[in-house]
């Protein structure tokens, strides 16, 4: 068996090549993870982090049982909306009043105290309030 050298050698030029990948294959980040509503995605992404936020929270100030209950609720929430869940639609109306009552009553009480405070609770109430208002007018999606 002889070898002819160079001209045996195969160069790969380009990683499209080397993973074995067509222009056909590729897929969007969106259609991996099967999301179809951007509105349904960027709640999910809002609850997630507020809930990681209120977990954080939560061992940062004592353990106050009000932030537990906000940061499981609202990890809760986020799996229902990604999943598609028919009782996601409780949860979000439960966690809109707790989130509601708890930023009201930060704002009441520490509004001219701590100014970055009151900031926070007023961007989450807002945002509490609006996302709640998308995910109820698309609960036939959720409830399918």
């Amino acid at each position: 068996m002889e070898c002819s050298g160079l001209s045996d050698i195969k160069l790969i030029n380009n990683a499209v090549d080397a993973l074995g990948l067509k222009a056909t294959q590729t897929m969007s980040i969106l259609s991996k993870l099967r999301i179809e509503s951007a509105g349904i995605t960027a709640a999910s992404i809002f609850y997630f982090v507020a809930g990681i936020a209120f977990i954080v929270l939560l061992f940062l100030s004592g353990f106050p049982p009000h932030f537990a209950v906000m940061g499981i609720l609202s990890l809760i929430a986020t799996y229902g909306l990604l999943r598609k869940r028919f009782w996601t639609i409780g949860v979000v109306a439960i966690l809109f009043l707790t989130a509601t009552t708890f930023s009201l009553y930060m704002l009441y009480y520490v509004f001219l105290d701590n100014l970055i405070i009151s900031i926070g609770a007023a961007c989450y109430l807002v945002l509490t309030w609006m996302f709640t208002v998308y995910v109820l007018a698309k609960r036939k999606t959720l409830e399918s």
